[in-house]
């Protein structure tokens, strides 16, 4: 197989996460929670692996007629923002007023953050948080908190898009990378396991999925302030 037929086989790669983000929606209509983030974190894995993927087989010369990048944006609204804000309206996590919030802060910030062209740092990391709704409605899908402190973590997430904190690439930030990694492989593996069990409150998933979130959010912060701004 040449090196343009495997670039372009990672752009049918990437392109499966429009499917997917498909089938996890019609999940969603019919109020399937589990069967939607069983497909929304079928795309978040395929999106882990195709970046790699795509520098490895440098996509960029050896297929330069799709852009890669644009196309990754585009699923990634989808499968990041647009599914995850309907679960979280639709299943009443967000009752009445909240949730018309809710969706309409979520998707209008993540369409501006998306169009930023300062999101990316110097290190690969993310300047501000880089919108991964689906994880944190996953998160809050398990735990299940008051109605209030889902929506001041909508606020507060919005409102971090814009800030200059960092929040860590797991694959492209160097630094950590040995933990982050692995973090962000045992969010996913605790993420497949809590859906499965259709998020059954006493599972250790959920422990898991706590304390792997915590550092995702927190590692790039934590960098700033031990290496400083640019660290």
């Amino acid at each position: 197989m040449t090196d343009k037929s495997k670039a372009l086989l990672v752009h049918l790669l990437t392109a499966t996460g429009a499917v997917f983000a498909m089938l996890s929606m019609l999940e969603a209509v019919e109020g399937d929670w589990q069967g939607m983030f069983f497909w929304l974190v079928v795309a978040f894995f395929v999106d882990g692996i195709d970046g790699p993927l795509a520098r490895r087989y440098k996509v960029k010369v050896n297929a330069p007629i799709f852009d890669g990048v644009l196309l990754d944006l585009i699923i990634d609204y989808l499968t990041y923002v647009f599914v995850p804000a309907y679960a979280l309206f639709k299943s009443g996590l967000l009752p009445g007023w909240t949730g018309w919030i809710g969706i309409f802060v979520i998707t209008f910030a993540s369409a501006m953050y998306f169009a930023d062209t300062r999101m990316k740092t110097r290190d690969y990391s993310f300047s501000g948080f880089p919108g991964c709704w689906n994880m944190v409605v996953l998160v809050l899908f398990a735990l299940k908190p008051d109605f209030w402190v889902i929506l001041a973590l909508v606020a507060i997430l919005a409102v971090a898009m814009f800030l200059p904190i960092k929040f860590v690439h797991p694959v492209r930030t160097a630094r950590w990378r040995m933990v982050t990694l692995p973090m962000a492989l045992a969010w996913t593996g605790f993420a497949f396991w809590a859906v499965l069990v259709d998020f059954h409150p006493e599972s250790w998933a959920h422990l898991g999925l706590v304390v792997t979130s915590v550092y995702l959010l927190c590692a790039g912060a934590a960098q700033q302030l031990a290496y400083g701004k640019d660290g």
